[in-house]
This record gives C-alpha cells, structure tokens and sequence, in this order.
C-alpha cells in the first residue's frame, strides 16, 4: 500500500530508498553493536543534499518543502532511526532553526556547512532537571560587556559530541519561558566540555551527550534571535520536529511491516508457513493499518506547514499516534518472529529498542495529551 505523490516527491523517495538500501540498511546492525555509526555517513548525507532539504539552495541547501522532509525521514528511519536522528536534530532543529531565526552573517556562517555535512548541530535544551519542563531551564548566560558567559549543563543531546555547533537555550532574565535566550556556541571554544553517554537501551548508533558549559564566552554576535525570544524559538523548533520524529517513526513501523511479512512467508510450522494463520496476519494486518494512519497524519502537518497554517496540535496528534505506533509495530513483529525476534541475528528487537524513545523525546506521548487537550479544551493543565 502507498499513498500517492507527486514526481518530485516520488523521485525523492525513490532515490532515498535506494541509498538507505545500500549505505544504511546492511551496516545498522554492525553501528548498534559498535554503539555508533560509522561518521563518514554524515558527509554522505550531505552529499546527496539529505541535509539540505527545506533549505534555500543560496545558503547551500537542496530546497523542497515539508512534505520532502517526512519523505525523506521516512526511508531513514525505515533503516536506521540514528542515521535519522543525525539529520533531524543537525538539520530539524538546528538548521531550520537558524533559517527562521538567523542573521544574514550566521545563516552564511552556518547553513553551507551543516547542508554539506562539513559539521553537525546539536539542540541543546534538555536538562538534568529539566526535560518536560523547559520554560524552568537552568543553565545560565550572563552580560559581559559585548559578549555571554553561559554557564550550566545540558543531557541527552543528540549529535552532543560530534557537533560543531551548539543551539544552546539559556536563561538570560527573569525565571519562565520570558527570560531564555538561544545562542550558537561553536563546540571548540574553551569551557564547552562533553561527554558520550553510552550504555542506552535504543539509538545506539547515534552519539548522545551530556555538555558542560563552564564559563563560555560567545560575543553577542552568537545569539541567535532577540533576547528573551529563546523559548519561542525552541518550541517553534519542536514542532515541526515532531512532524519529523512521526515521519521517522513511519518508517519504524514500515520497516517491521516488511521484516514480519517476509519471515512469516518464509518460517513453517505445522507443515505450512505461520503467514497462514489468522492470528499471525492480525498482528501483521495491525501494523499496516497503524503505518498508513501514522503516515497520513504526518503529511498532514507537512501539509498544513506548507501551506503556512496552524500546526502544533496536529503535529502532537501525529507525534503521539505515530511514536505509539512504531512501539506497538515492534512488539508485534517479534510476536511473529518468535524467539527469533528476541535476538539481534534479525532487526524486530533493534526496531522495538530504537522505537521506545520515540515516545519520550522532543515531548513525552503524555505531555502531546495535555498539548492536544489544552488545543480542544482551553484549559492548561501544565500548571
């Protein structure tokens, strides 16, 4: 089953499949073992313009719409969700970010080199003892004459110790979203230590870190939008980035549709192949039927993004439905496979592994309750 596209669209994805197939697909296993991919894929990347997408080509991008990024998001995930991750935190959060909210000098500065795979971003908002509760960040930047002084830590970030740049979100003033900045920190300059986290249940392919900002001093050239105007920028950030994050888990779901399909046409018991028995087509009829929801709601925010209409509830309909889905795809997978699907000679229990996180990043399944609840209601339950 496939939803139609357009030329443009379809090529896109034609050539997506193509190069997950052969550059991602039969290395994902040996990269999750090795708890992290082989870092030439990132060049890779930008080569054939995957880093670009939804970026004007005079600052080096590739172009293309919303649409073009859950195309492109989806055939990534299906193979690997921490090559995906790479792009929709380098690209998603972080070159977008500077797209919308740059100065002309840090969008030239910046996007050639992350569009071309020459560096990596990294999104640093989370927190030790602020994830779901961003607005209360602790991490600090105080005035110094024509420069910042940030001092704090961010944990759980994505590309943390491969990136060259660094979108940190710091408090600047009063406490609330009102008082956070954002700022572009390039990884080498003194105080800016980080640490691999290692021993991570999913997304072991892709770099996740813990930064220390010891007394970094960025001049305010560095600060990315108007003072004060952080959390806007984060949020606005994560909301397209949960479109991604329901494209990439699409592909999740997808890839352990074909996994179940093709070991239940192959595996025999009883005399016949297990694809024979009712039971197992539910569980394979359950995954279909939630890739091609999942996918639906999906391209409707890249939709509504396109179109510039209002999207941050649908893209929290599409990040809960989506990341629940890819969970829920895993665990029937295995249930074809058997005990097979609990062991890593096939890909069911990477799938599960990698798709478990996906209901907690850039917003847990029950903070897009309240989000959704808050949209339909009026009612804020956050506070």
């Amino acid at each position: 089953m496939d939803l139609e596209l357009g030329d443009a669209h379809r090529e896109l994805r034609d050539v997506a499949r193509a190069w997950v197939d052969k550059e991602v697909v039969p290395y994902a296993a040996a990269w999750d073992r090795a708890e992290s991919v082989d870092t030439a894929i990132v060049r890779k990347l930008g080569d054939m313009g995957f880093l670009g997408i939804e970026i004007p080509e005079e600052y080096g991008g590739s172009g293309g719409d919303a649409l073009s990024y859950c195309v492109l998001l989806e055939e990534l995930g299906r193979g690997d969700s921490s090559v995906r991750g790479i792009v929709s935190v380098s690209l998603g959060l972080v070159g977008k970010s500077i797209k919308s909210y740059g100065s002309e000098q840090q969008k030239r500065d910046w996007l050639p080199r992350l569009c071309a795979g020459e560096s990596l971003g990294c999104f640093g908002l989370t927190e030790p003892g602020t994830g779901s509760d961003a607005a209360n960040l602790t991490t600090r930047a105080v005035r110094d004459g024509e420069d910042w002084v940030l001092t704090g830590t961010k944990m759980f970030i994505t590309n943390g110790t491969w990136a060259d740049i660094a979108l940190i979100f710091a408090r600047t003033g009063q406490p609330g979203p009102k008082g956070v900045t954002a700022f572009l920190v390039p990884t080498d300059v003194p105080g800016f230590g980080r640490t691999e986290i290692k021993g991570k249940l999913g997304l072991r392919g892709q770099a996740t870190a813990e930064i220390v900002l010891d007394g970094v001093r960025v001049p305010d050239s560095a600060r990315l939008g108007g003072e004060g105007q952080g959390f806007r920028i984060a949020m606005a950030a994560l909301d397209k980035g949960r479109m991604g994050v329901a494209a990439g888990c699409v592909g999740v779901a997808r890839a352990c549709l074909e996994a179940a399909v093709r070991y239940a046409g192959e595996r025999e018991q009883f005399g016949k192949p297990i694809a024979s028995y009712q039971l197992v087509q539910e569980l394979i009829a359950d995954i279909a039927v939630d890739v091609e929801a999942a996918r639906l709601l999906a391209w409707r925010v890249a939709d509504l993004v396109d179109r510039g209409k209002p999207f941050g509830t649908e893209a929290s309909v599409a990040k809960l439905f989506a990341s629940e889905a890819a969970v829920k795809a895993a665990n029937n997978a295995i249930q074809v496979f058997g005990g097979y699907g609990y062991i890593d000679e096939y890909p069911v229990s990477k799938y599960l592994r990698d798709a478990r996180v996906l209901t907690l990043y850039e917003g847990t399944s029950q903070i897009q309750k309240l989000l959704i609840g808050r949209a339909l209601t009026g009612v804020n339950a956050f506070v």
